[in-house]
C-alpha cells in the first residue's frame, strides 16, 4: 500500500473511529435542529481532492453539477459558493440580453415571510418586490392574493414570481403554474429547504424556468458551504456560468473541466474577439461577455456533494420519519397549535417541523421556545417572519401605512411560529426526550 492510500485508510478509520465513541446524554448535550450527516466517505474524499492538488473547481465539479440536475428535475445547472449565491445569479440573469434583458423596476411577487436571500437578490438586481401574505398552517405564499394582484395589474408591470417552498412543503403547484401560464410569468423557484420534495411525483425545482437549491450545514444534503442553479436551457446555464466565473466569455471549462494546460477545447482560444477590433488577437480565457462575480466553489466541495449524493435518498427517509414522530408527540396538544399539513399531490421531504401557536392558547411562543432551549433542543423561528418589520427593509415597509395589520399572518408567524428539526442526526433517544420535554411543559400549564 502506497502513502496515499495509506493516509486515506487512516482518516476513514480515524472518523469511523470518532462516530462510533459519540454520545449524547439528556439535559446535557444538545438537540440539533440540523447539521451534517457525514460518515467517513465525505472526509476522504475531501482529503483525496486535496491530495490531487486540483483546488478550484473542475472535474468533480463538472461531474456534480450533472449528477445533481436531475434531482430538481432539470438537465443541467452550475454550482454555486452558496445558496444565497444561486438566487442572486437566477435574478441576475434575468438583467442580462441573453436573460431576458428586463428592464430595473420589473415587479416580482414573492411573500412577505421568507428567508432574506429570497428577496435580496430582487432588491439587489434593481427589481421590484410585490409582497403577498401566506397562510396557515404551512406560511406558503397565499395564492388568492397572488391571483387577486395580478387580476389588479393592468399594465402588466408583474413579470415574475419567486418564492421558497415552507420547509419542504409546497403550496398548490397546479394552480400556481396556471396562474404563471395564464399571466405569461417568470417563476424563480427556490428549493433550498425542499430538495426531495415533490409535487404529483414531480420533484420541486422542475417547474420554474429556473430553481436553486442551498448545501448550507442545515440543509437536506451540504457541502460546507454551496448552492445550484438548475434549468433545462443550454443558453441560460452557460450564461449562468459565465456570471459565476468574473463574466467570462470562455466556456471551455464546462468542456473539459481542469484542464488549464491545453489550446482549448473549441480550438479558437486566440482570435479577433472584439467588436470592430479585428486587427486585435486576444485570449478567449480573458474576454468577458458580462458584468460578473466570483461565486465559484472549491473541487473539494464538489467532492464532498458527490459523496453526500450517494446517500441521498436515506436521508430523505430519514426526515420523513422523523416529522411523523414529531407530529405524533405534537398530535395530542393540537388544540393549542396549528400542525404542518401538506396538501394531496405534496410529498416533502420535510426540513423541520413548523408549528404556530393557536390565538388563546395560555402560553406564548417565548415560554415554550425558553423551555425548550433550556432543555438543550434547538428551536427556530420561521427565518423573518413579516420582513417588512425588519430594519434592513424600513423604507420597503414606507410604502405600507399599517404593515403589520396589511399583512396580519405574516405577524402571527412573526409572534408564533418556530420549528424544530427533522435532520437525519436525530435519534430515537432524542425523539423521546423531546416527547418528555414538551409533555412537562403541557403538564405545567
Amino acid at each position: 500500500m502506497n502513502k496515499r492510500d495509506e493516509i486515506l485508510k487512516m482518516i476513514s478509520e480515524y472518523i469511523t473511529e470518532i462516530q462510533k465513541s459519540k454520545s449524547w446524554t439528556s439535559g446535557k448535550d444538545w438537540i440539533q435542529y440540523s447539521g451534517p450527516w457525514f460518515d467517513d466517505s465525505e472526509y476522504v474524499s475531501a482529503v483525496e481532492t486535496l491530495l490531487d492538488g486540483w483546488f478550484i473547481l473542475g472535474k468533480k465539479g463538472r461531474q456534480f453539477e450533472i449528477d445533481f440536475s436531475k434531482h430538481l428535475g432539470k438537465e443541467d445547472g452550475i454550482i454555486t459558493n452558496s445558496g444565497s449565491s444561486a438566487n442572486l445569479l437566477m435574478l441576475a440573469i434575468l438583467r442580462t440580453k441573453k436573460g431576458g434583458n428586463l428592464p430595473p423596476g420589473s415587479k416580482f411577487i414573492t411573500p412577505v415571510v421568507c428567508f432574506p436571500t429570497t428577496l435580496n437578490p430582487i432588491l439587489q438586481n434593481g427589481f421590484e418586490p410585490v409582497f403577498v401574505d401566506v397562510t396557515l398552517p404551512s406560511l406558503n405564499l397565499d395564492l388568492d392574493k397572488v391571483e387577486e394582484i395580478l387580476k389588479a395589474d393592468i399594465n402588466k408591470e408583474i413579470k415574475g414570481i419567486i418564492f421558497a417552498h415552507v420547509l419542504g412543503n409546497p403550496p398548490d403547484m397546479d394552480r400556481l403554474m396556471k396562474l404563471v401560464e395564464e399571466y405569461n410569468l417568470i417563476f424563480l423557484e427556490d428549493t433550498c429547504d425542499a430538495l426531495g420534495s415533490t409535487w404529483d411525483g414531480k420533484p420541486l425545482g422542475s417547474f420554474g424556468i429556473m430553481s436553486t437549491c442551498s448545501f448550507f450545514p442545515a440543509h437536506h444534503m451540504t457541502t460546507g458551504e454551496g448552492g445550484f442553479v438548475a434549468t433545462n436551457s443550454k443558453s441560460l446555464r452557460m450564461t449562468l456560468a459565465s456570471l459565476r466565473d468574473w463574466g467570462r466569455a470562455c466556456y471551455c471549462n464546462s468542456i473539459t473541466p481542469g484542464n488549464v494546460i491545453d489550446g482549448s477545447a473549441c480550438g479558437n482560444r486566440f482570435k479577433s474577439w472584439f467588436k470592430g477590433h479585428d486587427d486585435i488577437l486576444f485570449d478567449h480565457r480573458y474576454v468577458f461577455d458580462e458584468i460578473g462575480y466570483n461565486l465559484k466553489p472549491t473541487e473539494v466541495q464538489a467532492a464532498i456533494g458527490l459523496a453526500q449524493l450517494k446517500k441521498l435518498d436515506s436521508m430523505h427517509l430519514a426526515r420523513k420519519n422523523n416529522f411523523k414522530k414529531l407530529y405524533e408527540i405534537f398530535k395530542p396538544y393540537e388544540k393549542y397549535f396549528y400542525l404542518p399539513e401538506k396538501l394531496e399531490k405534496a410529498d416533502p421531504s420535510w426540513f423541520g417541523f413548523l408549528v404556530t401557536i393557536r390565538d388563546g392558547a395560555p402560553f406564548s411562543r417565548s415560554a415554550i421556545v425558553e423551555h425548550f432551549e433550556s432543555a438543550k433542543i434547538q428551536t427556530r423561528s420561521y427565518f423573518t417572519g413579516n420582513a417588512l418589520l425588519h430594519p434592513a427593509y424600513e423604507s420597503l415597509a414606507q410604502k405600507y401605512s399599517t404593515p403589520r395589520e396589511e399583512f396580519p399572518m405574516a405577524t402571527k408567524s412573526t409572534l408564533d411560529s418556530f420549528f424544530l428539526g427533522v435532520y437525519p442526526g436525530i435519534t430515537e433517544e432524542q425523539m423521546n426526550y423531546i416527547k418528555e420535554t414538551l409533555d412537562r411543559f403541557m403538564q405545567s400549564l
